[in-house]
């Protein structure tokens, strides 16, 4: 026991024989408050010995860099910019090869335009014709105007978008040639446009948009120097 809680019991002792011996009543409330404030002082005093219960005599260490992997993994090169796309050389026909053939496929749905290219593509891979590279244009919009009754002005009534997709040959036997077309029109579905001619340069030019201002800003430019 602490020397403080001795002196406690000590003083309640000697209130105890004093009010026995002078016949005088229970302990006044002064003193009854000066041993609570003791009692207390004793439990908040860390010359006690009696250790607090409701105060944490730790603090936690820093957790910093826990959950980290990404020094752990390899660093990465730096992307590379993409090339400019360039043209692929133009196959030229001979007496049993056709040279570089453009099959387009045109239509208003999108969907049924994406499939039929993919059939198209895949029975190329099944037949043994070398494919060069499949991609799409830019699609066009056209508006259907519309007049008036009575009046002058037009109005938009409808506004058509055309897909269209290009599977390049880069060769093609001139015996096979038959059979892949009766194929192709035999599965050609409704309302998608089906044609075939050979690659040009021109074709080419048209897989990216057209930009008449930055166009002319250009040759402005070329005019100067």
């Amino acid at each position: 026991m602490s020397p403080l809680l001795r002196k406690v019991g000590v003083f309640f002792n000697g209130l105890e024989h004093g009010s026995a011996n002078h016949n005088q009543g229970p302990v006044s409330c002064q003193k009854v408050m000066v041993c609570q404030k003791l009692i207390s002082g004793a439990h908040s005093s860390p010359l006690s010995g009696v250790a607090p219960t409701n105060e944490r005599q730790y603090r936690s260490m820093p957790t910093h860099g826990i959950g980290r992997w990404k020094y752990l993994l390899p660093k990465e090169a730096p992307r590379k910019k993409r090339d400019r796309l360039q043209m692929k050389q133009i196959r030229a026909a001979t007496d049993t090869e056709y040279g570089s053939l453009s099959v387009k496929v045109s239509g208003y749905d999108m969907t049924v335009v994406e499939h039929y290219s993919q059939y198209i593509h895949n029975l190329c891979n099944r037949l043994r014709i070398r494919v060069a590279e499949s991609y799409a244009l830019p699609t066009k919009t056209t508006a259907v105007m519309l007049m008036q009754e009575q009046g002058t002005k037009m109005y938009v009534d409808a506004l058509l978008k055309t897909h269209e997709r290009i599977v390049q040959i880069s060769s093609m036997n001139a015996t096979l040639c038959p059979t892949f077309m009766d194929i192709v029109l035999q599965n050609q579905p409704e309302g998608v446009e089906l044609t075939v001619k050979e690659h040009a340069e021109r074709d080419f030019l048209e897989r990216f948009k057209a930009r008449p201002q930055l166009e002319g800003l250009m040759a402005q430019v070329n005019q100067r120097d």
